[in-house]
């Protein structure tokens, strides 16, 4: 993915606020991101999604792994666990793609 400053411009949440969970899932391998917008985790980890870019770069979601939160390729995740259905879809915001 191009590495801009802004992956999307849209985002899939399952809340307004984009803090419920949408799904949970299990590492497929090993992830280690190219800069710290990204979460790093082991395969076997749990990896909760909390939104997902859709757009240009369909490919990256957003979650946590244990108390680290980042993006990561969502091919690398399969999902065995729904906390919503609803989408809901919302503008990204400059605050999104930084390192926190």
């Amino acid at each position: 993915p191009d590495l801009g400053r802004r992956f999307a411009e849209r985002k899939r949440c399952a809340d307004l606020e984009c803090s419920m969970l949408m799904c949970r899932g299990k590492a497929m391998r090993d992830f280690k991101g190219p800069d710290c917008r990204f979460v790093n985790f082991k395969k076997g980890e749990a990896v909760y999604v909390y939104y997902k870019l859709i757009g240009e770069s369909t490919e990256l979601w957003a979650g946590s792994v244990g108390s680290d939160f980042g993006y990561f390729p969502k091919d690398l995740l399969e999902i065995n666990h729904n906390y919503s259905n609803e989408e809901l879809e919302l503008p990204t915001d400059e605050t999104d793609f930084v390192c926190f």
